[in-house]
């Protein structure tokens, strides 16, 4: 990757990127998209099953499956996917402008995300197996080494792997099609995956499960690097940090990115709703269809981020001095501390051994929701105080040092970008 020096780079720290030099759009979006993470993970602990549903909804509970699967599961992943591969030329490109060494940029990434990988192995298996940090972590170093400072011809790749991607919805979705309509009247519910650890009756046997558990679940998650790759390339481009001169791209980026993503979630939707009786085999098709149509609604949502920060910033001189935005992309600069704090949560309020609010709640999907919406807003106005403290959040503290080391000191307008 080659990035023009400026003139004042002698005077640019090799550190973490001061506050003032962020982009709106990736906080913005990390911060309103943790509470899509709430929703599908507060699901999945609920209701002890990935993706997280209740298999025989009643009522208002059968459309609710619905929007979950047309724009939360599946759809909120691939985002924060993207935004990882951003973060990581956004960080390379600032250690560049400081005058750092292809090898010197290479060594901070891989300290930065081997340490990352170290904080899935402890978040996995304490509190949470569904844990993304540990594949971020190993995409990271991989990428870093084999993909970082390549040329665009590497980088294009990731747009023809997003344009086969849609070939192979549209072939399943013919598939689906031809199964729905040649079993007219079979019966059966939407298929689902086990989460063993939010069953167990006790904080050791959770942890015990969790051991096997994670890593499981940490290699299905390693071909998110794709995602990564994709973001990349926008990064490169200066997608976000420029929206202005690339409309056409992110105005393509809504309509395509939710046109597939919803197309793609409706069967899906429509089964774990009761509303589309299937025979199981069609249903495994389904389930197929609506994991690989997720990266087009990740699409969807960088892209809609990117729009909204483009007509935030013209509507307004300082973006961030409206409280609603403010509050978001502190939470979007904390969204490591946020996304941990959501699995401590989840931890006390489903467990069996602890709240254990799905046993309690007439309707456990509703109880899920609600218990999302309150962690996410808790999160929302803790990293709101702490913007306007200067403190920074204490995962992001942690993470920084260990990669930058003690000559970082973590206040809110040193922070870098998460990536």
């Amino acid at each position: 990757m080659t990035v023009n020096v400026p003139a004042h780079a002698a005077q640019v720290a090799r550190g973490p990127v001061r506050g003032a030099d962020r982009v709106l759009a990736p906080d913005l979006a990390r911060g309103a998209m943790l509470l899509l993470i709430a929703l599908a993970n507060g699901a999945g602990v609920f209701f002890a099953n990935a993706p997280g549903i209740d298999t025989t909804p009643h009522g208002l509970e059968r459309f609710y499956n619905v929007f979950l699967f047309l724009f939360v599961h599946a759809r909120a992943l691939p985002l924060f996917a993207i935004m990882f591969g951003y973060g990581l030329v956004q960080l390379a490109r600032r250690q560049e402008a400081a005058g750092s060494t292809p090898g010197a940029i290479r060594a901070v990434l891989v300290r930065r995300n081997a340490w990352l990988f170290v904080f899935g192995i402890a978040h996995g298996i304490l509190l949470y197996a569904g844990d993304i940090l540990g594949a971020y972590g190993l995409i990271g170093i991989a990428f870093t080494l084999v993909l970082l400072q390549r040329g665009d011809r590497i980088y294009r790749i990731a747009v023809w792997y997003a344009g086969f991607g849609a070939v192979y919805i549209l072939v399943l979705a013919v598939v689906v099609a031809v199964g729905i309509a040649g079993n007219p009247n079979a019966q059966t519910v939407a298929p689902t995956s086990a989460f063993p650890s939010m069953a167990a009756d006790s904080y050791a046997a959770a942890v015990l499960t969790r051991l096997t558990e994670w890593p499981a679940s940490m290699v299905t998650m390693l071909p998110l690097i794709l995602f990564a790759w994709l973001g990349a390339w926008a990064a490169r481009r200066r997608v976000l940090e420029e929206p202005a001169n690339h409309r056409r791209l992110l105005r393509g980026g809504v309509m395509v990115g939710f046109g597939v993503a919803v197309l793609g979630g409706l069967p899906m939707g429509l089964l774990s709703g009761g509303f589309l009786p299937v025979d199981a085999a069609t249903g495994t098709w389904i389930k197929v269809l609506y994991e690989s149509s997720g990266l087009f609604g990740g699409i969807g949502y960088v892209s809609l981020f990117g729009l909204l920060a483009l007509r935030l910033s013209k509507a307004m001189a300082s973006p961030r001095s409206n409280v609603v935005v403010g509050a978001l992309t502190a939470l979007g600069q904390r969204s490591l501390s946020g996304y941990l704090f959501q699995s401590v949560a989840w931890l006390v309020l489903a467990s069996p051994f602890v709240l254990a609010l799905d046993e309690k709640a007439a309707s456990p999907t509703f109880a899920a929701a609600g218990s999302a919406v309150a962690v996410w807003l808790v999160t929302v106005v803790g990293a709101y105080v702490m913007e306007r403290c200067s403190y920074r959040g204490p995962a992001e503290i942690l993470l920084r040092r260990l990669t930058y080391g003690r000559r970082w000191r973590g206040s809110a307008t040193t922070s870098p970008t998460r990536s």
